[in-house]
């Protein structure tokens, strides 16, 4: 028996693991209290990582369709199938006739985080969908349009702001979002203990809202109208003090504008806020000497999602706390770019490009999820036949997962990368399963880039991979070869092309510690045990800290970071602004055109009131969307699909807990338990997503005990944010009767 350390890969918390390992077999978990960002944290997902590892269920060797069934195959079968079936199509119809999906779980892998974008550059098709527009992209856009960067998302500084406001965040359940922290619950505790406040804004009594000295319970959808209400009393009251960031903003005049006609009266009935409270909140966040606003996946799953995200950082630098301590903050990643010297950037367009069949903009190089289905069935040239799913499971993740279902059964061709053979991955004629974690390496390219602190941390796998098994790197490295007519070749030859092309740049480059050097003797000095660690000692010693190949020899290295095993601090958050921004003035351009031509809609919409309850989802503490559903010490307890209702609507409806309910959306209607609750408001039922495992061809064992159902099918994708392409999950109106069962 033995112990390993290990950063746990099944949230954004990142949190550090200490593993038990008896005969090749994670046997226990608990938290690395030397761990220099969590500190011993741990949740009962990490706490139950050895049963998720060792699942039964997980998929050892690829399956090959034959005649109709799936069959295990060797990997050279495999990858020869995926020749086979892919360089037909691309060679007759070319690029465009394969779409690219991406599941959630890219960014919790290091393979995730090195070879999605090499694929993608590779295939050159356009048709790229991932989980973004079913969960964040709205923050993209925003962050895009007022910073000139999609990935220059800031950050609550948490451990040092003293006044909270949060909107359609859980953190208390999802460990955080969009903001990774572990503790998240111990964070919030700390800023209540240090005489801070904290404010919740949601239509539910959530675990984080009953921790709140306030909960507003907002009516679902409509906070961009409270903040754009806030942002009017701000300056009606002169509570505009933008401090020394004020020299790097423009449009602060045209927002002022915008804003004139979103008076809190105005808004209040709308929101189902009173008009006071509106000011209270806006006065109260003004007079916090370090105050902040944070929205998650409440605030951006909605119509107005890029307005509200938009909305939470235009009060943030109204107030004076973007790029402040204790206020919102970027964070600066190992593996980041080095900072430049602030100059002008080339900024960020949306609609570069056009879906084929509704025409739907492109945003950050994607296009909406919910277009997937209907660019597989629609004839024409440019139709999709064939789809490479990367951890993917949209038939439960997306809109009318019926029809995606049916369009996925008449592929041409489909590939699919996923330890399971689930809802989607059914359907692909060569399904390649990765290693589980205990096999794998963990670096968190993503998540390190929200981080609440700098730092950084590694591990390797803690288990030996089994000489019939691929990694995960080796298994998106060959798919990365079949795509670009190179099956043949030695998959490490991806990797030397990603090193050769980045230190090509580098060295071209007069801001880079680089600078004028051969890449050939650079390459030569990198260290690692294979092609990924290789990249990560790379970007280590490029990036903000590094060593640049000797020219700051106390900087960071793949080796410097491997004697520090429990991780290296790198200290709190700081200003970055200018030296981030890349739009094409060299300011925060808080009125970007895009935003404020989309404000006419949102004032609109304060008069619409649609009839029937709205619809919201929630999270489970022991789940990750589908992930973690057959996972049994996972489920039972609160870990249950139901749909939870205040008891004015259930008596008024005549529903009882416990009993069955019909719920009727655009896309469909299900029959679900009832969960009467107050933790609800009046006018809201909520469900969990990530349910509904009772198709057949699945083989996830403990999951189809218990399925659920899929809370995605009441959509039929028609309701969209159109600046983000984001599909409306919260919010969405929905019809409740009793089930007509007996």
């Amino acid at each position: 028996m033995s112990t390993a350390l290990r950063i746990c890969p099944l949230c954004e918390a990142t949190c550090g693991l200490t593993l038990t390992i008896d005969e090749g077999r994670v046997t226990g978990a608990r938290g690395d209290r030397e761990d220099v960002f969590s500190r011993g944290f741990i949740c009962p997902k990490g706490a139950a990582i050895g049963e998720l590892d060792a699942d039964p269920d997980r998929l050892r060797r690829p399956l090959v369709r034959r005649a109709g069934r799936l069959e295990e195959a060797s990997w050279d079968e495999a990858f020869a199938a995926v020749r086979e079936g892919l360089a037909p199509l691309l060679g007759e119809h070319g690029p465009q006739a394969v779409g690219v999906v991406l599941g959630n779980p890219n960014v919790h892998t290091v393979a995730g985080g090195l070879y999605p974008q090499l694929l993608l550059g590779a295939l050159r098709s356009r048709n790229v969908f991932s989980a973004s527009t079913l969960d964040q992209m709205p923050k993209h856009v925003s962050s895009g349009l007022l910073y000139g960067d999609a990935n220059a998302i800031p950050v609550p500084d948490l451990d040092r702001t003293d006044h909270l406001l949060m909107l359609g965040a859980n953190p208390l359940d999802s460990n955080g979002s969009l903001c990774t922290a572990p503790d998240f619950p111990g964070r919030l505790r700390a800023l209540r203990r240090r005489g801070g406040r904290l404010v919740v804004v949601d239509p539910r009594r959530t675990r984080t809202a009953k921790l709140a000295d306030r909960h507003v319970a907002i009516r679902p959808g409509t906070d961009a109208l409270l903040l754009f209400a806030m942002v009017q009393v701000l300056f009606a009251e002169d509570l505009v003090a933008p401090g020394p960031l004020a020299e790097h903003v423009s449009g602060v005049a045209e927002v002022r504008r915008l804003a004139a006609d979103f008076p809190p009266e105005a808004v209040a009935e709308a929101c189902e806020v009173p008009a006071e409270e509106i000011r209270t909140l806006a006065r109260e966040l003004a007079a916090a000497p370090r105050g902040v606003v944070y929205g998650r996946i409440g605030s951006t799953t909605v119509e107005f999602g890029t307005l509200t995200s938009w909305l939470v950082d235009v009060v943030n630098v109204l107030i004076g706390q973007l790029d402040r301590p204790g206020g919102m903050m970027f964070p600066l990643a190992a593996t980041g770019r080095r900072e430049r010297p602030a100059r002008p950037g080339k900024g960020f367009a949306l609609g570069r490009w056009h879906s084929r069949v509704s025409g739907y903009p492109e945003a950050k190089g994607e296009l909406p999820t919910v277009a997937l289905a209907e660019e597989i069935e629609t004839p024409g040239e440019g139709r999709i036949r064939a789809v490479l799913a990367l951890a993917a499971n949209p038939v439960l993740s997306a809109p009318d997962g019926d029809r995606l279902d049916r369009a996925l059964a008449g592929l041409d061709f489909m590939v699919s990368v996923d330890p399971y053979l689930n809802e989607t991955s059914r359907h692909a004629h060569v399904l390649l399963p990765p290693p589980p974690p205990s096999r794998s390496p963990h670096f968190d390219y993503a998540f390190n880039s929200l981080s609440v602190r700098n730092q950084v941390r590694y591990t390797r796998p803690v288990i030996p991979l089994e000489a019939d098994r691929l990694s995960e790197s080796a298994i998106l490295a060959r798919l990365v070869l079949c795509v670009s007519g190179h099956a043949g070749a030695d998959p490490a030859a991806v990797d030397a092309m990603a090193i050769e092309g980045t230190l090509g740049k580098e060295v071209a480059d007069p801001a880079s510690p680089v600078y004028g050097r051969e890449p050939a003797e650079l390459a030569a000095r990198l260290t690692g045990v294979d092609g990924p660690e290789r990249r990560l000692d790379m970007m280590l010693r490029l990036g903000p800290y590094g060593d640049g190949f000797g020219a700051e020899p106390d900087g960071l290295s793949l080796e410097k970071l491997l004697a520090h095993p429990h991780g290296i601090d790198l200290g709190p958050l700081r200003p970055r602004v200018p030296g981030l921004l890349k739009t094409r003035s060299g300011t925060v351009e808080l009125c970007p055109e895009p935003l404020a031509a989309d404000v006419e809609r949102l004032r609109r919409s304060s008069a619409d009131r649609p009839s029937g309850l709205l619809l919201v989802g929630r999270r489970h503490l022991r789940s990750n969307n589908s992930w973690m559903h057959n996972v049994p010490a996972l489920m039972g307890g609160t870990n249950r699909c139901t749909l939870q209702m205040h008891p004015e609507d259930a008596a008024r409806l005549g529903l009882a807990d416990g009993g069955l309910a019909r719920v009727k959306g655009d896309g469909g209607e299900l029959e679900v338990p009832v969960e009467v609750t107050d933790t609800v408001r009046a006018g809201v039922v909520s469900l969990p997503h990530g349910w509904g495992h009772a198709r057949t061809g699945v083989r996830l064992s403990v999951a189809g005990a218990s399925p659920g159902v899929n809370v995605n099918q009441l959509f039929d994708g028609s309701r969209l944010d159109p600046l983000s392409g984001t599909a409306v999950l919260n919010g969405h109106p929905v019809h409740v009767s009793p089930s007509l069962q007996h």
